[in-house]
């Protein structure tokens, strides 16, 4: 199990747009291969910052499996009009629970 976490500004008047575009674009990581979980999250500190996180069997179920798919074409195409940058998208493995 890893997770992918994207972290995505968007322009903050754009944000409740932002988080239906999210919740609409649920089914299709609801049916990818190896997906797990997804949350968004909001940044306290950073109006407009974001954290996608996704659950993922392998990082291949979202590196080669996803990132190919018609699912990641609409996804991309819902929620990246409201993106002001390119996402930064890091993989991470828990290590210990507290």
């Amino acid at each position: 199990m890893i997770f992918e976490q994207a972290t995505i500004q968007v322009a903050p008047e754009k944000a409740v747009a932002f988080e239906a575009a999210i919740a609409a674009t649920a089914p299709l990581f609801r049916r990818a291969q190896g997906c797990t979980s997804l949350a968004l999250e909001r940044m306290v500190e950073t109006p407009g910052r974001y954290v996608l996180r996704i659950g993922w069997n392998t990082v291949e179920d979202h590196t080669e499996i996803f990132t190919k798919s018609a699912d990641f074409a609409e996804f991309v195409a819902m929620a990246g009009p409201f993106m002001t940058e390119t996402p930064s998208v890091i993989h991470v493995v828990p290590t210990s629970l507290f």
